[in-house]
């Protein structure tokens, strides 16, 4: 297939960008306005209870996206191969290393820092991973299929629509990491460019759970280095 880039998995497609199956305008308003109220529940429970927070940022994001997609999982999610498991395990170590040497280099090079804000962590928090993590890669992916719609409507060019569509959606996550305490080189390199692993792992299984359990081995190892001190 030539519209398929040779790295993917060419037994699945990517849904909804090419009416696979086909959502409404009313849908897509809702499914890109539940990035945003996901982000406003979150501050408005993290303060109660961490883990409910992650729950509700997480269900905000899933709960319309399944509702528009008539409750087929499989659109999304199937459950992981052996070799996805192990391409999993692959990008995450493969972020770890480009996030350690590309700190490293920001720093000496820009003298400017490349950690945000002091985390508090706890055992909640590192549960609440299990929400917050899929709660980030929806926040992703739903942004992602909707540019890829928009690009491939007026180009018809699936590759195209899928460069475009990565490319916005890098800078998109990587400026949410911005704090104004963190440099914005720093946010767009580690967290916007360093998605592309995660991406890649999407575009090339379309199962989301492979992007998931990479992104939350990270966010797990860097929490439990913090919960203990190291």
């Amino acid at each position: 297939m030539v519209e398929y880039f040779n790295f993917e998995n060419k037994e699945r497609d990517i849904p909804y960008y090419n009416h696979n199956p086909r959502l409404t305008k009313h849908a897509w308003i809702v499914l890109l306005s539940s990035v945003l109220i996901s982000f406003i529940f979150y501050a408005l429970f993290e303060d109660v209870s961490e883990f409910f927070a992650s729950f509700i940022f997480c269900a905000i994001l899933l709960v319309p996206l399944m509702y528009y997609s008539d409750w087929d999982f499989s659109l999304i999610f199937h459950r992981p191969t052996k070799s996805e498991i192990k391409l999993a395990l692959i990008l995450f170590i493969g972020y770890l290393i480009y996030a350690i040497i590309l700190g490293g280099v920001i720093e000496a090079l820009l003298s400017i820092t490349t950690t945000t804000s002091e985390l508090t962590v706890n055992a909640e928090s590192l549960i609440s991973l299990v929400f917050s993590m899929m709660a980030e890669e929806l926040i992703k992916f739903i942004p992602f299929v909707f540019i890829m719609r928009l690009v491939y409507k007026t180009t018809s060019n699936r590759k195209l629509s899928i460069i475009t569509s990565t490319f916005i959606v890098l800078i998109f996550f990587g400026l949410l990491h911005y704090d104004f305490e963190t440099s914005i080189i720093s946010v767009l390199l580690l967290q916007g460019l360093g998605s592309l692993f995660e991406l890649y792992g999407y575009i090339k299984t379309k199962n989301l759970f492979v992007p998931y359990l990479s992104h939350l081995l990270t966010d797990a190892v860097i929490f439990i280095l913090i919960l203990f001190g190291l």
